[in-house]
């Protein structure tokens, strides 16, 4: 008995590492880092620790998020034999669903501990726009009729990883709101939408299977390219609205890198290859968010 028990302890941190989707968590990280420099390079004095506790509920929330959704998907046997993408904890038996909703709820109350001091900053907005994204953190894989089975995937994301992110952060530092944070919001909130629409597109016949009816199974392979080329163009067509110049020059080296993964989506007709890409988005936002950074400081 001691030596089967072995193994599972040494794999078990590894196991919830993957459980947690880390190439994916650069997408918590970037809404929070573009609200709050926008905010000082407007004038606002930086408030680290508040910034701090503002980036570890942003990641919190999308871990408990990505951890409703592995014990979701596999308990509605979306995550089968046949799945294209990594391996999902639940579904693969290393953890049981109990454990991965334990998990997921001690993210969620986590974020509720460290948010309450930033409700003492922020007041009402702030509490607000914490328990939305809570509420919607859960609404995408719990319920009778999660969000995530449903064609309005993309709008949560750009919504929740984009404006309600970036709001809060801005209005975290400034302590008003602003019309260049709803820009800010879109533009590093679509690239984010423009991730989960790879996902969708490389599970789309795995979906339909099980009658799950996301934005790609709507819309097909081909309108779904063409809807991928217009989320990774929409930061740039947003950019001039922030009123700052030296932050679309800083953003525009970007652009190169989402060209070819539009570029490259386009040519993509199937298999793991979805993966790759996936990521690739993800970075590009990264990428997006830490240039429009370093030019709003310029």
């Amino acid at each position: 008995m001691r030596r089967q028990s072995g193994p599972k302890r040494q794999y078990s941190w590894s196991w919830w590492w993957l459980a947690v989707r880390p190439r994916t968590l650069s997408m918590a990280l970037v809404p929070v880092l573009v609200g709050s420099v926008l905010a000082w390079a407007e004038g606002a004095s930086p408030d680290l620790p508040v910034f701090l506790l503002t980036l570890a509920c942003a990641v919190l929330i999308q871990v408990g998020t990505n951890l409703f959704n592995d014990v979701g998907d596999a308990v509605r046997g979306n995550d089968g034999p046949d799945r294209l993408g990594p391996m999902r904890v639940t579904a693969a038996g290393l953890a049981t669903p109990r454990q991965v909703r334990r998990a997921a709820v001690l993210s969620f109350t986590l974020a509720l501990l460290f948010g309450a001091y930033l409700v003492s900053v922020g007041g009402w907005l702030i509490l607000l726009l914490g328990l939305a994204s809570l509420s919607a953190g859960w609404a995408y894989s719990a319920g009778p009729k999660p969000l995530s089975y449903t064609a309005w995937g993309e709008v949560t994301v750009i919504v929740f990883f984009g404006i309600v992110a970036v709001l809060g952060s801005h209005f975290l530092q400034s302590g008003h709101l602003a019309p260049s944070a709803l820009f800010a919001g879109l533009i590093v909130g679509a690239p984010a939408a423009a991730v989960l629409l790879v996902n969708n597109v490389r599970d789309l016949e795995a979906d339909r299977r099980v009658g799950r009816s996301t934005l790609a199974a709507v819309l097909g392979p081909a309108g779904s390219r063409w809807l991928y080329l217009l989320l990774m163009f929409i930061p740039f067509v947003l950019l001039p609205l922030l009123g700052r110049p030296a932050a679309v020059w800083g953003a525009l080296p970007a652009l190169f890198m989402f060209l070819w993964l539009v570029w490259r989506f386009f040519g993509l007709q199937g298999g793991t290859a979805f993966n790759t890409q996936l990521a690739r988005t993800a970075q590009a936002q990264l990428l997006l968010g830490v240039l429009l950074c370093v030019g709003l400081l310029w």
